[in-house]
């Protein structure tokens, strides 16, 4: 006996996908959360901090730097933090307790388009988020850019690999889009301390930057703050970054459910 095919068994055109990208971007406008936390809001904080006259004085325990220089890498991590967290999971959870990802198996449009969807909508907001960062502290408020940009460029683009690939997995755990709020939320603010949002890494305690050296976004904010400073982002932080995507990656695509 053999096994039932879709009712729609032929191969989606090209433009489906399109279609489908411009759909969930209007989604994503009508219910801005991804937006408002992964662009909005660090905007903001880096505004707000640019106007403390104190954080833009260079500063003996930060080795001459200012709170700002270095809060700029700490709002690159948000933005890719809250995106991959926060902003990628709830769609898919919500379409899965919706029944959304199951309903798609009767049609030709292949199920994984979704989560491609996602990550694409997702990435690109992450890219104008940290190119708006980077232009504004530097146009605005005189903030250097990166003096070694092939090590800041592999260090963005790992940590977007490590924090998506967590997002997926929390999408792949969470029944609905509560579980994976609170997840996510769960996940956000202990990693953003160890970015160092509350407590800069430069004046850490020996043992919180210890331990913040192997989280993906201290590991991360060590890269961008050594790219910012000119120097390559260390070995230890891109394997740090490296593992945290492959391993995550390897068990959200093992334990994804589309039911």
């Amino acid at each position: 006996m053999t096994e039932r095919q879709p009712a729609f068994a032929h191969r989606p055109p090209r433009s489906a996908f399109g279609k489908l990208l411009f759909t969930e971007a209007k989604l994503a406008w009508r219910q801005p959360i991804g937006l408002i936390y992964g662009l909005g809001f660090p905007v903001l904080l880096l505004v707000i901090f640019a106007s403390i006259p104190s954080f833009r004085k260079p500063q003996a325990t930060l080795g001459g730097l200012t709170y700002l220089s270095v809060y700029i890498p700490i709002l690159m991590a948000f933005v890719l933090a809250s995106l991959g967290l926060i902003g990628l999971t709830a769609p898919l959870a919500t379409y899965r307790e919706q029944g959304v990802l199951r309903r798609l198996s009767t049609t030709p449009l292949p199920r994984s388009w979704v989560l491609a969807v996602q990550l694409v909508l997702n990435l690109a907001v992450a890219a104008v988020a940290i190119l708006l960062i980077v232009v504004i502290g530097v146009a605005a408020f005189g903030v250097h850019g990166p003096k070694q940009v092939p090590g800041f460029i592999l260090t963005v683009v790992l940590m977007a690999a490590a924090l998506f690939a967590i997002g997926l997995w929390v999408a792949a755990i969470a029944r609905n889009a509560q579980v994976g709020a609170a997840i996510g939320n769960l996940l956000f603010f202990p990693m953003m301390f160890f970015a160092g949002l509350w407590v800069p890494r430069n004046v850490m305690p020996a043992v919180l930057r210890r331990i913040s050296d192997y989280t993906p976004l201290g590991a991360g904010v060590q890269g961008l703050q050594s790219a910012m400073q000119g120097s390559f982002p260390p070995a230890r932080a891109l394997l740090v970054l490296t593992a945290y995507a492959v391993l995550f990656g390897i068990v959200a695509v093992r334990f994804f459910k589309w039911e």
